[in-house]
C-alpha cells in the first residue's frame, strides 16, 4: 500500500497510474518488411516499398520479431496465446504512410503477466500486465528543419514494437518509475529490447487520474511518448496536481491526450481520448491469424537466461550478498555477469571457494570500481580493468602482498593505464613489508623521534597508538603490514 497522496484543500487525493510501455524489439529487420532497424541512418534511408505504403505491396510477418515477444511474455510469467490476430487501426497522420497501423486488438499474442517492483527499504509489490501486443510503428515527424515546413522520416515506419499494457495498480510516482526501471531490466536481461530511452526505443504513455481512497476510478489522462523514468515521475506529479485542482474548483475531467513539458513543468492538451470504435479496428486482411504451437514456446523458454529476480534472490543465498549489493548487481545483466566472473576467477586465484570471497568481490566491485566508472562517465562494458585483473589486484591483498590502501593506488594505475596489479605493484616497488626485523627497526626510530606522544600514551591516551602507527606507515610508504605494525607496536609502547 504506497502513502503517496495528493493534499488538496477537501483532503487527500489518490493517484491511480497505468503504463503503456513501447519497447522496440531487437530484431535485424522491421515486423513486415526486410527493412533494416538500424539506429542513425540518413532519413529514409531504410524505408521499403512495404514501409512507405506503395499500392499492392503485401505485409510478411518477421519470425524473430514473435519469438522475442513470446519471450518477454515467458520472463513477465504471462500466458502466452497461441492463437493471436492482426488487425488495422485506423487513424491519419503524415508519418504513418498507410492510414493504418497494423496493430492486435482482441487477440493479443500475450495474456496477463506480474512484474514485481523493488521498492525502498526492500519493499516489493506485485503490478499486474493486462496484456502485450505486437504493432508497427510509424515514422517520424521533423519540425525543425525548416521555418515553413515539417519533414518526415520514415526510417521507423513498420520497426515492430511491444506495447505492454500494466493495470491500473500504481499508485505513487516512486512505484511507477520501479515498474519502469524493472521491466527495462528484464528486457535488456533478455535481449528482447535495448531499452534506451533516449534513442526511442522504450517509451511510455502515462495513464493518470485521481480519487478520494476507496471511491470508484477517475476520468484519466494519458501523457503520450514520455521517454525517461525521471519525466515519468515529474508528469505523474504535475498532472495528478493539476487533476485535483481542476475538481476542487468544481471542474470535471475530460478524457484526452496530454503531451509533458519538462522545461515548462507542464502537461498540456493535444486532443481528446479516442477509444477503440473511433479507430474502427478490423482483421489485416493481408495477414493470417497467427499460430503457433507449444513446441515453439517451449524453445522460446529454453533460450532465456536466470532472471534479475532469481539471480538477486541466487546472490542472497548462495554468497550471503546483502540486499542492496544484490540489487545494485543485478540491475543490469552485463554488470551482474562481470560479478560472476569476479567471484571464480578471485575464487581460484586465493585456492578458496566462490561464496568465501564473494562479499569481498561485491564490495570492491560497487565500491571501487562501480565508482570509478561513474566519475569517469563509463558503463561496465567499457571498463579498463576485465574481472580476470580485479580479482589479481584482490587476491595480492588477499595474500598480504599489498595493503588494501597501496590496492586503492594500485587499482587507480590499473584503471587509467589497464595495465595488470601484478606488473604495477612490481614496478613502483609496492610489495607490502612484512619483514619483522625491518618493520621493528622503524618502530623503534619512530618511538625515539617522538617522546612527548610517548609520555602522553604512558600516561593514560591509549588513542596516541593511532598516531604511532600512522608514523610507520608514513616511513614505510604505506606499505608496511598494518597487521604486523600494530601487533609489534604496542608491546613496545607499553615498555
Amino acid at each position: 500500500m504506497s502513502d503517496y497522496r495528493i493534499q488538496g484543500a477537501t483532503g487527500d487525493w489518490e493517484v491511480v497510474i497505468g503504463l503503456e510501455v513501447h519497447a522496440q524489439v531487437i530484431s535485424n529487420a522491421k515486423l513486415f518488411s526486410g527493412a533494416s532497424t538500424e539506429f542513425g541512418a540518413e532519413p529514409n534511408a531504410q524505408v521499403s516499398l512495404v514501409d512507405a505504403a506503395m499500392p499492392g505491396m503485401l505485409p510478411t510477418i518477421n519470425g524473430e520479431c514473435v519469438r522475442q515477444a513470446v519471450r518477454t511474455g515467458l520472463a513477465l510469467g504471462a500466458q502466452i496465446n497461441k492463437y493471436s490476430v492482426f488487425d488495422r487501426k485506423n487513424y491519419f497522420y503524415a508519418d504513418l504512410p498507410q492510414g493504418y497501423q497494423i496493430s492486435q486488438f482482441k487477440h493479443p499474442i500475450v495474456g496477463p503477466g506480474i512484474v514485481t517492483l523493488d521498492l525502498d527499504g526492500g519493499r516489493t509489490k506485485k503490478v499486474g500486465v493486462e496484456r502485450i501486443h505486437l504493432e508497427q510503428d510509424a515514422g517520424k515527424s521533423m519540425h525543425d528543419q525548416h521555418p515553413q515546413f515539417t519533414y518526415v522520416d520514415l526510417n521507423r515506419s513498420g520497426v515492430a514494437l511491444m506495447e505492454i499494457v500494466s493495470d491500473p495498480d500504481m499508485r505513487s510516482p516512486e512505484e511507477a518509475g520501479a515498474y519502469l526501471t524493472k521491466l527495462r531490466t528484464i528486457l535488456r536481461y533478455i535481449g528482447s529490447c535495448d531499452g534506451n530511452m533516449e534513442q526511442g526505443s522504450m517509451r511510455a504513455d502515462v495513464n493518470v487520474s485521481v480519487r478520494k481512497v476507496g471511491d470508484p476510478l477517475g476520468t484519466r489522462c494519458e501523457i503520450k511518448n514520455v521517454n525517461s523514468i525521471r519525466f515519468v515521475r515529474q508528469a505523474i506529479e504535475i498532472e495528478a496536481s493539476r487533476q485535483v485542482d481542476i475538481i476542487e474548483a468544481g471542474g470535471t475531467i475530460d478524457q484526452e491526450t496530454r503531451l509533458f513539458d519538462p522545461v515548462k513543468g507542464e502537461t498540456r492538451s493535444m486532443r481528446s481520448k479516442e477509444e477503440a470504435h473511433d479507430y474502427r479496428y478490423f482483421p489485416d486482411p493481408d495477414l493470417l491469424p497467427l499460430e503457433f504451437d507449444d513446441a515453439f514456446i517451449d524453445a522460446a523458454r529454453e533460450s532465456l537466461p536466470e532472471l534479475p529476480d532469481d539471480k538477486k534472490a541466487r546472490f542472497i543465498n548462495e554468497y550471503g550478498l546483502n540486499d542492496y549489493n544484490a540489487s545494485v548487481l543485478v540491475a543490469e545483466k552485463d554488470q551482474s555477469d562481470y560479478f560472476v566472473s569476479l567471484v571464480s576467477a578471485l575464487a581460484t586465484a586465493t585456492k578458496k571457494s566462490e561464496s568465501d570471497v564473494a562479499v569481498k568481490a561485491s564490495n570492491w566491485l560497487t565500491g571501487d570500481l562501480f565508482g570509478a566508472l561513474n566519475k569517469a562517465n563509463k558503463s561496465i562494458d567499457e571498463t579498463p580493468v576485465s574481472a580476470e585483473q580485479g580479482a589479481e589486484l584482490l587476491a595480492l591483498v588477499e595474500d598480504g602482498t599489498i595493503s588494501g590502501r597501496i590496492a586503492k593506488d594500485v587499482f587507480e594505475i590499473m584503471f587509467d593505464t589497464g595495465k595488470g596489479a601484478a606488473s604495477i605493484v612490481e614496478e613502483k616497488g609496492l610489495k607490502q613489508v612484512s619483514d619483522t626485523g625491518e618493520i621493528e627497526k622503524i618502530i623503534d626510530e619512530v618511538i625515539a623521534a617522538n617522546p612527548n606522544q610517548l609520555e602522553q600514551y604512558r600516561g593514560g591516551k591509549d588513542k596516541l597508538i593511532g598516531f604511532f602507527v600512522g608514523q610507520v606507515m608514513k616511513a614505510t610508504g604505506g606499505k608496511a603490514n598494518p597487521g604486523m605494525v600494530n601487533q609489534l607496536l604496542k608491546p613496545k609502547l607499553d615498555g
